[in-house]
């Protein structure tokens, strides 16, 4: 099956790769992960909070988005916000989308979801007498949750963090759908061009079970350093 197999043609390919569509994926990812964090944090909050009106909405919208596939998402966002937005503003034509904004926006809707579950149950994970000790001494809710709870829970969070992250990092090949140049779309543009399919897959195959992996490893390894003996 590989009689043939030309790697010159991998390696004539890197610059592009990698300059290109590995940054393009990376700064996605990047862009992506911190905004669903902080969006993740908020709608954590939400679902904790004590009005049942925020919890529910929080609760919905989790559920919601987590239900629907993401390669949905990214086509309803990308061609149907659009013609919304054109509707908003009256406009004569549909209000263009960038193509990278759009992503942005879309993986962090739905990495949010996910997000968010991580941080209510790392914030779950603390016993309750933190949260009164906090009170005891004065703070309010606002105050208890922000120096108090939440940087005990991110030791307990980071590691399931990083996992997320990395099926972020995954899950980005999917904009190649919209034909936006990432790693995957210009992994496909190389084999195309070149008609060497089987060479730019495999390669595409290694780069990313080999980010992945290395990533999986750092977060075991950083899940060992903050576990907290009990």
């Amino acid at each position: 099956m590989l009689n043939g197999f030309d790697l010159q043609v991998v390696i004539n390919a890197l610059p592009y790769l990698f300059m290109t569509g590995m940054a393009f994926t990376l700064t996605l990812t990047a862009f992506a992960t911190l905004a669903g964090i902080a969006f993740g944090t908020l709608l954590a909050m939400m679902r904790l909070s004590r009005h049942r009106a925020l919890a529910y909405m929080a609760a919905g919208y989790v559920n919601l988005l987590r239900s629907l596939p993401l390669v949905l998402v990214i086509f309803w966002f990308y061609f149907l916000v659009p013609y919304l937005a054109q509707w908003a503003m009256g406009a004569s034509r549909p209000v263009r989308v960038d193509p990278f904004w759009s992503s942005v926006i879309t993986f962090t809707l739905f990495e949010a979801c996910y997000f968010c579950e991580i941080i209510r149950a790392g914030i779950q994970s603390l016993p309750k007498g933190q949260l009164l000790a906090s009170q005891a001494l004065g703070m309010h809710g606002g105050q208890s949750m922000l120096y108090v709870v939440l940087p005990q829970a991110l030791r307990n969070m980071l590691p399931l963090m990083l996992t997320q992250t990395i099926i972020l990092f995954q899950d980005t090949s999917l904009v190649y759908v919209l034909s936006i140049t990432d790693f995957l779309g210009a992994t496909a543009k190389v084999a195309q061009r070149d008609g060497r399919l089987l060479e730019m897959y495999i390669f595409a195959a290694l780069v990313y079970f080999v980010i992945s992996l290395l990533a999986s490893h750092a977060a075991r390894r950083l899940q060992r350093r903050v576990a907290i003996i009990r």
